[in-house]
């Protein structure tokens, strides 16, 4: 009887750690207990449904379904079925959201998206496309040959763009803001100011005092819309600007705390520990530093 090599995984001869991996599973074992990597993954389900608990939501899904989750996002799969699918698992170091997001437009769209839900439900015909390419990873890492990491990193590429192609098309948030006119607009007014004043503004009152709506209808329409806390979009668009700075630059801890509006240092990591459930000492030396 042969054995079929279902677990593919490169290490980066540096260091040591995980480059890219990818594996399929047929039970619920690696994903039963909470998981938070120091490196981007994506579980695709084929078979099987059940409940995704990640940050501060719970959601259910089916078969099909993609879920997309960044460095050190928390997360944990809860089922009584059989569960089968694949796993991409890859490091900042083999490829990094944050340097080309612009390239593949990823960024934000499955990752470190902190208004839509973290998976796409995956239509037959792109099912077919990621198979394709998935084999094609499978191939090219059993055989190492020249010019191996930019084949696979390409491979990556039209995996990642065909994903967010995928979600940008479904886009759940927006049918759910749209049961009401009013709400849409001020939605999206709390993205914008959030996005603008994130560094400096971090309370729900700074937001609902922006807007010219009181804290405890503003805190609703998040918590309907977004399925998350005012108090959690903030911390989590806060972690997000500085896991980004800590990779891509040599900064200080305290002087990414102060641009992120904390005058104390010690504070800022332990609210990035809080919310990140690393230090930013550790994030930098586990996910490592991009330069450039």
């Amino acid at each position: 009887m042969t054995n079929i090599q279902t677990v593919f995984t490169l290490i980066n001869p540096q260091n040591g750690n995980l480059a890219f991996k990818l594996f399929s599973f047929e039970d619920n074992s690696h994903f039963d207990h909470l998981q938070r990597h120091n490196y981007y993954t994506i579980i695709w389900v084929t078979g099987g449904n059940g409940k995704l608990k990640t940050n501060f939501s719970e959601y259910v899904f089916d078969t099909n379904t993609m879920f997309t989750f960044s460095l050190y996002q928390p997360f944990m799969i809860t089922t009584d079925k059989k569960l089968e699918g694949m796993v991409l698992n890859f490091h900042p170091d083999f490829f990094c959201i944050f340097k080309h997001h612009k390239e593949i437009a990823c960024n934000g769209i499955l990752f470190n998206n902190i208004y839509e839900p973290p998976f796409i439900n995956v239509d037959n015909g792109t099912a077919t496309t990621f198979k394709m390419l998935l084999e094609q990873i499978k191939a090219e890492m059993q055989n190492a040959a020249i010019a191996q990491y930019e084949l696979l990193v390409s491979y990556l590429k039209i995996f990642l763009i065909t994903a967010a192609r995928l979600k940008t098309g479904q886009h759940p948030g927006v049918q759910k803001a749209a049961v009401e006119q009013e709400e849409p607009f001020i939605l999206q007014n709390l993205k914008d100011a959030i996005e603008e004043h994130f560094k400096k503004k971090h309370s729900a009152s700074d937001y609902a005092g922006m807007l010219n709506i009181s804290a405890k209808a503003l805190a609703k329409l998040a918590k309907t819309h977004f399925n998350k806390t005012l108090t959690d979009l903030i911390a989590e668009r806060i972690v997000i600007e500085a896991k980004r700075e800590l990779y891509l630059t040599n900064k200080p801890v305290k002087e990414i705390a102060f641009e992120l509006g904390y005058d104390d240092e010690y504070y800022f990591s332990r609210f990035f520990k809080t919310n990140a459930d690393v230090s930013p000492q550790l994030f930098r030396e586990t996910v490592g530093f991009g330069k450039g």
